[in-house]
C-alpha cells in the first residue's frame, strides 16, 4: 500500500512562513542544497507519528498544500493514475540524489504528487530539477 510520505507548503514569502511554523509548532527548517530554493521541514522526532515536508516559493496563484505519496515506480503509477481518470499536472522529473517525482490532478481537481526514491539519480548540477520527456 502506498502512503503519504511528504507534504509541500507553497509560500509567497518563504522566510515569513518559516517563522510562522517555527513559532507556532516548533518545526525545524533547513535550506536544501539542491538546484532550487527549497526548505526541508522536520515536524517531529524520528520514530514518532507524522511526516516531514518541504516549503517552496509559490509557483502559481492558486497553488495549495500538496501531499506526496511514495510509490514503487513513478512510471507504473503514471499509468494507473491516468487510467483511473487523473491528469498529469507536472510530468515525471528527476531530483538529484532523491529519485523521481510527478504531480497530478485527481478526478476532483485536487493536486497530489508521487515519488519513487532512488538516491543514485544524478542530474546535470547546472540545471534545475529536470522533466523527462
Amino acid at each position: 500500500m502506498s502512503r503519504v510520505v511528504h507534504f509541500e507548503i507553497p509560500s509567497d514569502n518563504p522566510e515569513k512562513t518559516v517563522g510562522f511554523y517555527e513559532g507556532v509548532f516548533g518545526w525545524k527548517f533547513n535550506k536544501w542544497d539542491g538546484p532550487m530554493d527549497y526548505w526541508l521541514i522536520e515536524t517531529g522526532e524520528e520514530g514518532t507519528p507524522g511526516i516531514n515536508g518541504g516549503l517552496m516559493k509559490r509557483q502559481q496563484e492558486a497553488q495549495s498544500v500538496v501531499n506526496t505519496i511514495d510509490v514503487s515506480s513513478v512510471d507504473e503509477f503514471i499509468q494507473k493514475v491516468t487510467d483511473a481518470g487523473g491528469t498529469i499536472a507536472v510530468p515525471k522529473m528527476t531530483i538529484p540524489s532523491v529519485g523521481y517525482i510527478a504531480y497530478f490532478l485527481d478526478t476532483d481537481g485536487n493536486m497530489f504528487g508521487i515519488i519513487e526514491h532512488d538516491e543514485s539519480v544524478v542530474v546535470d548540477e547546472s540545471a534545475e530539477c529536470q522533466t523527462e520527456a
